[in-house]
């Protein structure tokens, strides 16, 4: 019995310094906005559907009318690109720079703007061999994921952020 309480001990021991020292996981923002409307944004976009899907968590209503909801997010730049870093001097590409651009503005159904457009600029540097080729378009497509998932929690940051005008 003593050595499964020494167990215990070791194992909480650690639990109980993090807490003790004010550590603690990131939440998700809390929203203050009940209803969302978003606009500018293509119909295959990447970035709006991990926006509805993080809306969706948060329990905001999206609204396709903008005069139904409290809020208007428009997007004005919704890209992403890559471009060559380092090539041999055969031509051959070694190192891609992937990069994810977001500009997005809020205001209100009544046109007064909240916040100014903000831009989003992201980017990773990509080693890239032709014998991976599938396994670099793997990595390709999970880095603009990561890329997309942070832009995305920087735009709920700045959701939970806004003041709505009373009225």
């Amino acid at each position: 019995m003593a050595m499964l309480s020494r167990r215990r001990f070791a194992l909480l021991l650690p639990t109980a310094a993090l807490a003790a020292c004010g550590f603690e996981l990131r939440r998700d923002s809390e929203l203050k906005i009940h209803a969302i409307c978003l606009q500018g944004f293509k119909p295959e976009s990447p970035m709006l559907a991990e926006l509805r899907r993080q809306l969706g968590r948060s329990q905001v209503r999206l609204e396709d009318d903008p005069q139904r909801a409290e809020l208007v997010l428009e997007t004005k730049r919704d890209l992403r690109d890559k471009t060559v870093v380092a090539s041999t001097s055969a031509g051959q590409v070694r190192e891609w720079q992937l990069r994810l651009r977001f500009d997005f503005q809020l205001h209100t159904p009544g046109g007064e703007l909240l916040l100014p457009r903000t831009e989003l600029r992201l980017t990773r540097e990509m080693n890239y061999t032709e014998t991976a080729a599938l396994a670099k378009e793997q990595e390709e497509a999970a880095l603009y994921r990561a890329m997309q998932s942070d832009a995305v929690a920087q735009v709920m940051r700045h959701l939970a952020a806004v003041r709505l005008p009373t009225t």
